[in-house]
């Protein structure tokens, strides 16, 4: 049967995919009600997830992927702000730190996964990565790794931060700060350049062989524009929040089709790997915080293994210094996005998500 020229199972497809994305969109809403950081992503994963585990969803197809990561690399991009570039310039020890403790967290809690959970390197390295997670999940697609039980481990870590380091915070003391700048929403225009921008580079990414082309595309190619100041703000907040919900809703959808045994096996490991990626970058917050001049609370926010969007918001309730958190979120972004693809492809010998 044909509807208008499409055949009737395009459309049941269609209505399908339109309900895992309005059930991940009721979760955002209510975490966002609740006044919860990152409560598009984090909600619309939870609630995803819960769904799917009473009754599995069906999977958005790749084009919703693939113009996620696209989206998502263009707003992250646009972090790279000329007052963040020019933060990086006050804090050198500090981001060497940064740079030391990323290192010692992905090799610590990799090796905790791999000799403890018995996974393979890619997993857990992967799964180990301090924040990034729209990164790690690109890559971990393109490599086809174990995307659930990274995004377990993952997502675990940021809801626990979440929920627990501002109170970590308030017990070690905090200093105000000025508050975040506030970037306006770009015109059609250019949004429509940026997004143009980010899919030509992304694509001249993927001809070299470049693990999640269209995310590390969009996102260089907006850091670009922004920190040269050639472009001012951000995408629309309404596109923003689709960007979380859809991103939310892949989450959700793959840690559900996990199967029960297995998942109630992770939980351990999901804690055990908090557990020790928390206590290497707190160890590193301490001297990073005394070089740069800034209260401890900053250095834990700024250290703290979540995604760049939590740890932002957090700072900015708390009254720290957002822009020394944000620049080393930044740069861990960055670090982390030019150095995985390159680590990956050293290690061999084994099946990815086996």
């Amino acid at each position: 049967m044909r509807l208008f020229g499409y055949p009737s199972s395009r459309f049941a497809l269609l209505g399908r995919e339109a309900v895992v994305i309005a059930i991940a969109a009721l979760g955002g809403a209510l975490f966002a009600t609740l006044g919860m950081p990152a409560a598009w992503l984090s909600g619309s994963m939870l609630l995803s997830t819960i769904v799917s585990l009473i009754r599995p969803l069906p999977a958005l197809r790749r084009p919703w992927f693939d113009s996620t990561m696209l989206f998502s690399g263009t707003i992250l991009g646009s972090a790279a702000t000329p007052e963040a570039l020019a933060a990086l310039a006050r804090y050198p020890a500090s981001l060497a730190v940064l740079l030391v403790g990323v290192a010692a967290i992905m090799l610590a809690t990799g090796a905790y996964l791999r000799h403890v959970a018995r996974w393979p390197w890619i997993d857990a390295l992967l799964a180990a990565a301090p924040g990034a997670l729209s990164t790690v999940l690109a890559i971990a697609q393109a490599k086809g790794a174990n995307i659930g039980r990274i995004s377990v481990v993952q997502l675990f870590r940021l809801l626990v931060l979440v929920a627990f380091l501002p109170s970590l915070m308030q017990a070690t003391g905090t200093s105000a700060g000025a508050p975040a700048p506030v970037l306006t929403a770009v015109g059609p225009s250019t949004m429509l350049g940026l997004v143009m921008a980010g899919l030509l580079l992304g694509l001249s990414f993927e001809r070299i062989g470049l693990a999640a082309p269209l995310m590390f595309g969009a996102t260089f190619a907006s850091a670009i524009l922004h920190g040269s100041g050639l472009v001012e703000g951000s995408l629309p907040q309404p596109i923003q929040i689709a960007v979380q919900i859809l991103l939310g809703s892949t989450m959700g959808g793959r840690i559900a089709h996990i199967p029960r045994k297995e998942l109630r096996g992770l939980f351990p490991l999901a804690i055990g790997g908090f557990a020790v990626s928390m206590g290497v970058a707190f160890l590193f917050a301490w001297p990073a915080a005394w070089l740069a001049d800034v209260p401890y609370a900053s250095g834990m926010a700024a250290f703290a293994p979540g995604g760049l969007e939590a740890m932002a918001m957090l700072a900015f309730a708390m009254g720290l210094d957002t822009l020394y958190v944000g620049a080393h979120h930044l740069v861990r972004f960055v670090v982390i996005g030019l150095a995985m693809p390159l680590v990956l492809m050293r290690i061999k010998g084994e099946k990815p998500g086996s």
